[in-house]
């Protein structure tokens, strides 16, 4: 249970970022209620994780990892950010280090 925390905690990370881009600086009402609701549940998550057993440091760079990749791609796909080979590549090795940290992590 502890890495499925981790993963919803991560998407709410995604949640959040995206929430922030499209709250214009906390002046609209709705994105700004959803990023507080996104960022509370993920950090909720990520303390869930963390108190089932993860390690600190693998639940931490897990969650941010996966919130980093995911607003990358989101933001690509959202916002026309540019999908540059070198980019894809990089985030390629960041999903491959996040998929590392759990097989090594010696927990279930």
């Amino acid at each position: 249970m502890p890495w499925l925390f981790l993963v919803i905690g991560g998407l709410f990370e995604i949640g959040f970022t995206i929430s922030l881009k499209y709250s214009e600086n906390f002046s609209r009402l709705w994105p700004s209620l959803s990023f507080a609701v996104c960022i509370s549940l993920s950090f909720f998550f990520l303390n869930k994780a963390i108190n089932g057993g993860l390690p600190i440091g693998t639940s931490y760079a897990v969650w941010t990892g996966i919130g980093a990749a995911g607003t990358a791609i989101a933001g690509m796909i959202f916002f026309k950010e540019p999908a540059a080979v070198w980019r894809l590549f990089f985030l390629a090795l960041l999903i491959g280090s996040i998929i590392g940290l759990k097989f090594v992590s010696g927990h279930d």
